[in-house]
């Protein structure tokens, strides 16, 4: 019996047994259900676009021939995110700098010390790449298109800023140019801005790995200075995951980048010095 249907006498409304004795026989403390027919859902068949079938192959090519792993990193965000609120006050609005623009420098410059993650498979032998040009995944309409940041560890944050925005904007109006998405050696997606925590990314061949990057929020975190009891206060933090190919590279190395990493985004000054 279904006991919603029961209009409870006892107190405070409460289903004694006489209301479902009453029920069971059809009485008047059953309460009439009206039931709408549920119509059912029709299936739709969407045709992959020419973009979404060429994304298709490549992760599946990737997945299924690159044997991925994983090393994740909490960055301390805090110097970072007041640097960037600094500069962004004082520049025009279309000069303004992303947490990504830092993220894009931080990355290029560390990869000088791992030349074996910026770097490709060529069959037996490892084929380490002289410039560290950056790939920066961008959501268009039906899928994703890298662009490309060249030569990001000797370039200004304020140039990267700009060409990326600029090369963003041919990719969203339907006017790209091939060099624009071309000749990546690493390469970055950020879901910060959909505030997602973390993640990770699928290998962009023939690219050795690729970084994940989550949301620099403000969480609690435990602080201790100069040998006094931890005290807890709130602090930005940011985690980042590295997917790399281990036939290029192993944990270890993988670790290694992703501390040597934190140099960079922690002391950010590093980057416009």
């Amino acid at each position: 019996m279904d006991l919603n249907r029961v209009q409870g006498t006892g107190p405070g409304g409460r289903i004694v047994r006489r209301d479902v004795e009453e029920a069971m026989a059809g009485g008047a403390n059953l309460q009439s259900t009206i039931i709408t027919p549920q119509l059912p859902i029709a299936n739709e068949t969407i045709s992959l676009s020419k973009l979404r079938q060429a994304i298709a192959r490549r992760m599946a090519e990737s997945k299924t021939s690159i044997p991925h792993f994983y090393v994740s990193h909490e960055y301390k965000m805090d110097a970072l995110v007041a640097l960037r609120s600094q500069y962004n006050r004082i520049v025009l609005e279309n000069e303004k700098l992303s947490v990504n623009d830092f993220i894009v420098k931080a990355v290029a410059k560390t990869l000088r010390q791992f030349p074996n993650l910026n770097a490709s498979l060529n069959g037996n032998s490892i084929l380490r790449h002289g410039q560290i040009n950056i790939g920066i995944a961008v959501s268009v309409e039906g899928g994703l298109l890298t662009i490309v940041s060249r030569q990001a560890d000797q370039k200004p944050l304020r140039q990267i800023s700009a060409e990326v925005k600029a090369m963003a904007g041919r990719v969203r109006e339907g006017k790209i140019k091939p060099d624009d998405i071309e000749g990546s050696t690493f390469s970055i997606s950020n879901m910060g801005m959909y505030d997602v925590e973390n993640f990770t990314a699928i290998i962009n061949p023939p690219e050795a790995a690729i970084l994940a990057v989550g949301s620099a929020r403000e969480v609690p975190v435990v602080e201790r200075a100069d040998g006094r009891l931890p005290l807890l206060g709130v602090g930005w933090r940011m985690k980042a995951t590295i997917s790399v190919d281990h036939r290029v590279s192993d944990g270890v190395e993988a670790a290694k980048f992703m501390q040597a990493l934190a140099l960079y985004l922690e002391e950010p000054l590093r980057l416009i010095i």
